[in-house]
């Protein structure tokens, strides 16, 4: 019987081998992330990286007048905090939790001593793993900004139910007109008109804050082509999963507990 949370519902954390796993999992911490959380501000120093499994956080690139736009969604296929480990220290942008749910976090001292841990002549896997995933973030970041640019609106949005289907355990996503409007940057009624276009093909069924994908490969079909880029290159990169996953043994008990001293704490 599988348990509720486990941190091997994070992509990362799962395609690590169990003697990698098992250091790093004496550190791992379950948090609750509701919704509107900010895990960080820009420029603010990071003390926490986060591991989302049933969460999805936005980056969000915050205007001087205040305007939002998403630049990348996390969820249980990565982490937050890239740039602990890529040598900056701080982001430009505001992470902010959209889809409400859980993550493991990891103070940042730990994730550098793991990161840095040598393994014969080269880096060891966690080191590995995170490399390939910023490449991947990198391409999502990209792409958004060429579709945002070039796209028809109904594009956008089936882009963007994609990818959040695809780090989410459900085909349900709870979300309002207004949220989606402000990640894609434009007007809420048009993501009001190309809802309807959604629903009236009955691709989804919109109804009070929840949206339930009915038919995905119809959704995928409407979708441009950055959808299938940033997805093809994600499963190019994660097809290097070492052959030996954490789904293979029973997760340690202690990632079970979640702190309820983190919930509303942010970084401490």
């Amino acid at each position: 019987m599988i348990e509720p949370h486990n941190s091997w519902q994070n992509h990362l954390l799962d395609s690590l081998p169990t003697p990698e796993y098992t250091g790093l999992s004496l550190h791992l911490e379950l948090v609750a992330l509701p919704l509107g959380k900010v895990l960080y501000e820009p420029g603010s120093e990071l003390r926490y990286a986060y591991f989302p499994t049933t969460s999805i956080v936005s980056l969000l690139y915050v205007m001087e007048n205040g305007a939002p736009a998403e630049i990348a969604m996390v969820g249980n296929d990565g982490i937050i905090g890239v740039s602990l480990f890529m040598g900056g220290g701080t982001m430009p942008h505001r992470a902010v939790v959209r889809n409400v749910g859980y993550a493991y976090r990891l103070r940042a001292h730990y994730l550098m001593q793991e990161f840095s841990r040598s393994g014969g002549c080269c880096k060891g896997a966690l080191h590995n793993v995170l490399l390939r995933y910023t490449q991947g973030l990198i391409t999502q970041i990209a792409l958004t900004s060429a579709c945002n640019r070039h796209h028809f609106i109904d594009q956008q949005l089936c882009r963007w139910l994609l990818l959040s289907l695809d780090r989410l355990p459900s085909n349900e996503l709870i979300v309002t007109q207004e949220l989606i409007a402000n990640m894609l940057g434009v007007r809420r009624e048009g993501i009001t008109e190309a809802a309807r276009k959604l629903q009236q093909a009955e691709l989804i069924d919109y109804r009070r804050g929840r949206i339930m994908v009915l038919n995905r490969l119809g959704l995928e079909a409407r979708a441009c082509e950055c959808y299938h880029v940033v997805k093809t290159e994600f499963d190019r990169l994660h097809c290097y999963r070492q052959q030996t996953s954490l789904t293979s043994y029973m997760p340690l008990q202690k990632n079970g507990q979640v702190n309820s001293e983190s919930l509303g704490s942010g970084q401490k």
